[in-house]
């Protein structure tokens, strides 16, 4: 049997054992985060939305992942520090996983299989097959910056494509009723 989202090991950036029963009672935002990426500006976004409606319940979850063209190359010290720096990231950040492929991490696994299918998925998607990037399986993660919307109680309920911004209509909407559910 598969282990609920909440049970999953994961390790913070600082190397602590961890995993998401430390946020239980809280809705999720889980997001594969690079730092070389042209998505990465997205990290300003997330932290508003992380302070804007943290005290609601909100928890913004960032996993560095370096599995698209190398675009996460540092270590989980110099991850931290870049987020720290250049973006002010106070968010919860956790340890350098895999998010597809034979070694893709057992929480990236379970959401995947929990939540096939991307709200906005479709025009970023068109846009990387000019750059020869297309996935077989359209389960897979396209690209850094995709992100897991997961309910108080554990359940993934949305899914948004990578370029689907923090701030975006649909993301917000999907986040503030699941905050209005207690």
């Amino acid at each position: 049997m598969a282990l609920a989202l909440h049970d999953i090991p994961l390790k913070a950036i600082d190397g602590q054992d961890s995993s998401l029963a430390h946020y239980r009672g809280k809705v999720l935002l889980v997001v594969n985060v690079a730092s070389k990426c042209g998505l990465t500006p997205q990290y300003n976004a997330l932290e508003s939305l992380y302070q804007t409606k943290r005290a609601d319940g909100l928890e913004v979850l960032g996993f560095p992942a370096n599995n698209f063209k190398g675009q996460e190359p540092g270590s989980d010290a110099e991850i931290a520090s870049f987020c720290s720096t250049e973006y002010d990231v106070h968010f919860p950040l956790f340890s350098k996983i895999s998010v597809l492929g034979e070694d893709q991490h057992p929480l990236y696994a379970a959401l995947t299989e929990k939540q096939p299918v991307a709200t906005g998925d479709g025009p970023f998607r068109e846009r990387l097959k000019g750059y020869g990037v297309n996935p077989e399986n359209q389960a897979d993660v396209l690209w850094n910056f995709e992100k897991f919307l997961i309910s108080r109680d554990g359940e993934v309920v949305g899914r948004f494509a990578p370029d689907v911004t923090a701030d975006d209509p649909r993301l917000v909407a999907a986040i503030d009723a699941e905050l209005a559910r207690q």
